[in-house]
């Protein structure tokens, strides 16, 4: 009697301890399954180990990528590198449950390899307002912080509703064309593909070079001249090296009427929660264009 009610509740506790089971799906389309929340992660980009304080996780990572300098706590983790130069046998020797890796093309390679050392890994890369938001509820599912990880994605949809309803074209205001700039020699800019070219659209401006099939192209001087943005932006604290970089062009208008805008680089590149801050200054400069443009 015993060995057939044992055998009878065997079906039971199984489908228990599966419905306990956590499961997510990454920025990759993979599904990742947890039979418990992970407590020993490793955080190999920026942007990731933003998005795991933010999701009430930060006591979780045991080690962090090159530059994960923001919140402040990050900084004293230590770095196993990054997708381009990890520390592979420092990597496994800390034993970590879950690593988080940045989908970039190297990014997927490597994902296999550590996933052919057992390594269970998510593959984060948002690509637009949504993705950030729902990471911050899957890492904070994965980790066992989901109520926290839930709140910060409402605030973080919430923030992004005001900025849409504040930054709305209204009727008979000019779009305000735009040219990225990432990096001067050689030219480089950010498509379409990159959520900064989503906080244009946000701002009522749009990403004169976003037609293009890399995330980060190379472009040609004349192909910006030919394009005759109304304002040039890029990442960082100053504008003099792009000023100077295009100072000998006074046909086009950016140039013309001194339109350069820099915005802070971690917040504006880095796909994490602190990409509304950039968005916000990105608009309050657009504003500024659009009051110049629309000047008689």
């Amino acid at each position: 009697m015993l060995r057939r009610l044992t055998a009878s509740l065997i079906p039971l506790l199984l489908a228990g301890s599966a419905a306990a089971a956590i499961r997510v799906t990454d920025d990759a389309g993979q599904t990742v399954s947890m039979e418990k929340p992970a407590q020993r992660v490793i955080s190999l980009a920026p942007h990731i180990t933003e998005l795991m304080f933010e999701a009430g996780a930060g006591k979780q990572l045991i080690a962090v990528s090159d530059y994960s300098d923001y919140p402040a706590a990050a900084k004293q983790l230590p770095s196993v590198g990054n997708v381009f130069a990890l520390d592979t046998e420092r990597l496994l020797a800390m034993r970590p449950d879950l690593v988080i890796i940045w989908g970039t093309g190297k990014g997927h390679a490597l994902a296999d390899q550590l996933r052919a050392n057992n390594i269970r890994i998510f593959e984060s890369d948002p690509k637009n307002y949504e993705q950030v938001a729902s990471s911050l509820e899957r890492l904070g599912e994965l980790t066992g912080n989901t109520a926290t990880g839930q709140q910060a994605a409402k605030r973080f949809r919430e923030r992004l509703q005001n900025l849409q309803n504040r930054y709305k074209l209204k009727a008979g205001e000019p779009v305000v064309t735009v040219f990225y700039q990432v990096w001067h020699q050689p030219l480089m800019t950010l498509s379409d593909q990159h959520l900064v070219s989503s906080a244009i659209r946000l701002c009522g401006g749009k990403n004169l070079l976003g037609a293009q099939q890399d995330i980060s192209p190379k472009v040609g001087t004349e192909a910006v001249i030919a394009a005759n943005p109304d304002a040039i932006l890029t990442g960082g604290d100053s504008t003099t090296q792009m000023e100077q970089f295009w100072q000998h062009y006074q046909t086009m208008s950016a140039v013309k009427n001194r339109q350069f805008y820099a915005i802070k680089g971690d917040w504006l590149n880095r796909n994490g929660p602190r990409v509304l801050d950039g968005t916000e200054a990105l608009c309050q400069a657009l504003q500024k264009v659009r009051a110049q443009k629309s000047r008689p």
